[in-house]
């Protein structure tokens, strides 16, 4: 049996949320990471870095801000979506270095873990194609009714925010009640996402893991 990570309001206040360090990618962790609302989170050639911030940024799916300008590109938009298929892809284009991006924590390593916890039914992609190019896409774990976002990308305007409103709308999870950001960014914040005590978020995810 793996160690259990330690008590979450033992995490730094600066830096924000970091709770341990070391360990390792195995499901077996991840997954009691996931179920404590404690993600990974670092650079390559550092210790596994593992996170609990307080403020937690989340997205209720039904508070979705969708502006006037992305409800028109909805509306006329003939993009197609999916759900996991192609989960490595997506994984891949979410580390791509772009103009935007000099640097990328989506290491091989964590690439490799997040496969793994696909393959076993717990990490999921959506992916958004105009014909056979994909064009956006996001992925994350699920857990119960628990979407744990991971990262998301867009070769075209708007193709992230056309993911997440599919994943908001319930299609591909019906039962979604919560989203989890981890932390907040401007992009996400425009979105519609909140921040909340740690604790009430540890609450809500008791509330909605349902495991079994």
């Amino acid at each position: 049996m793996i160690e259990p990570f330690p008590p979450t309001e033992y995490a730094l206040a600066d830096p924000n949320g970091l709770l341990a360090v070391g360990g390792d990618l195995s499901a077996e962790r991840l997954l009691q990471a996931y179920q404590r609302g404690i993600f990974p989170w670092y650079e390559e050639g550092e210790p596994i870095l593992w996170w609990t911030p307080n403020p937690r940024a989340v997205l209720f799916p039904g508070e979705l801000h969708i502006s006037r300008s992305l409800r028109k590109f909805l509306n006329k938009c003939n993009w197609t979506l999916s759900l996991n298929r192609c989960f490595e892809n997506v994984v891949s284009a979410c580390a791509e270095l772009t103009d935007q991006r000099s640097a990328t924590w989506i290491s091989s390593e964590i690439a490799s873990a997040y496969l793994n916890l696909h393959r076993m039914g717990y990490a999921q992609s959506i992916e958004v194609f105009d014909g056979e190019e994909l064009v956006g896409g996001l992925y994350g774990v699920t857990l119960g009714r628990v979407f744990f976002g991971e990262s998301m990308f867009s070769r075209r305007a708007n193709a992230s925010k056309v993911a997440l409103h599919y994943l908001c709308s319930k299609v591909p999870f019906p039962q979604l009640a919560l989203i989890d950001c981890q932390v907040p960014n401007p992009h996400l914040e425009s979105l519609g996402m909140t921040l909340i005590p740690r604790l009430e978020f540890e609450q809500l995810l008791q509330a909605h893991l349902d495991l079994d």
